[in-house]
Parts: C-alpha cells; structure tokens; sequence
C-alpha cells in the first residue's frame, strides 16, 4: 500500500519491545515501515520530557514526525505520557482532511479498537504493528484487520 501513514504510540512500542528482551533501532525500524508498508510519514506519539531533546532531534533526523504529549510524573517518581487519545484523534483528523489513503498502527493496545473499527468503516486500509504476541489486545484481534508481529523481524530491527 503506497502512501500510508505510520501512527506510534512510543511507549507501548518500547515497552513491548522490551518485554520480548530486545531493543528497537529506530532508524531500521522507520527503513522497515517504508520498505514492508509504502510509510511515507510515520508520526511517533510520545511524552515530553525535558532532558531528551538531543534524542527527539536524532528521531526527527531519521525520518519521524513527533506528536509530543504533555507528562506526569507520579509520587513514586514513574513519568507517563498518556497518547492513545490523541492519537486516535489525530486519524479521526487526518480522515476528516482527506490526507488517509492507508494506515499503520504500531501499537498492540486494545484502547486503539474503535479508531480500527472506525476506518474499517470507512474502507481505509489498515494494518497492525504490534510490538509483541503476548500483549496484543484480543479486542485487536477481533478487528480482523492484518497483524504484523515484531518479534519476528528481531535480526532486522534490533540495535547491533
């Protein structure tokens, strides 16, 4: 599918990847959506954090737009960006502009459901990236959409 959009939600990325004892190479992994999935834009939907800045401008330098959140930081000190929100509203939007023709989906959270429903409803194409089996949502699956799973494509993805 040529011309087809990458929509991350950043931390369920990294934290899937992570759970299956790997680490992501972002530059790989954007080569990797071009290359399997026509990703022309692919838009990485994270927190903003203050002391990351020189790693936000490496991302951009390699090829992703960032949607930054604003975070919180709980009283046991954990920092969390809540994206699935903005995330689905940023589809609903670009649907709305007319700028959809395919999208991906990097995410295996089951919260992404209704966003999938929705644009199968509307006859755009969609695909799932989740970043591990174990923590795909059954709601995901139930959308019967296709799935691609990262862990199989470790060797390729992984920093070396």
């Amino acid at each position: 599918m040529k011309n087809s959009t990458a929509y991350i939600d950043s931390s369920n990325l990294k934290f899937g990847v992570k759970q299956s004892g790997w680490e992501l190479d972002y530059k790989s992994f954007r080569s990797w959506l071009r290359d399997k999935f026509g990703v022309n834009r692919a838009i990485l939907f994270m927190g903003l954090l203050p002391d990351n800045f020189e790693y936000y401008n490496y991302l951009q330098n390699i090829g992703y737009d960032i949607s930054f959140k604003p975070t919180i930081t709980s009283k046991e000190g954990k920092t969390k960006g809540n994206v699935d929100g903005e995330l689905i509203l940023t589809i609903a939007k670009d649907f709305y502009e007319n700028k959809l023709e395919s999208v991906v989906l990097v995410s295996g959270d089951g919260d992404y459901h209704c966003i999938v429903e929705f644009l199968k409803e509307k006859n755009i194409h969609i695909e799932i990236v989740s970043p591990n089996r174990k923590y795909l949502s059954l709601l995901l699956k139930r959308t019967n959409v296709p799935i691609v799973i990262l862990d199989q494509f470790v060797e390729k993805l992984k920093i070396k």
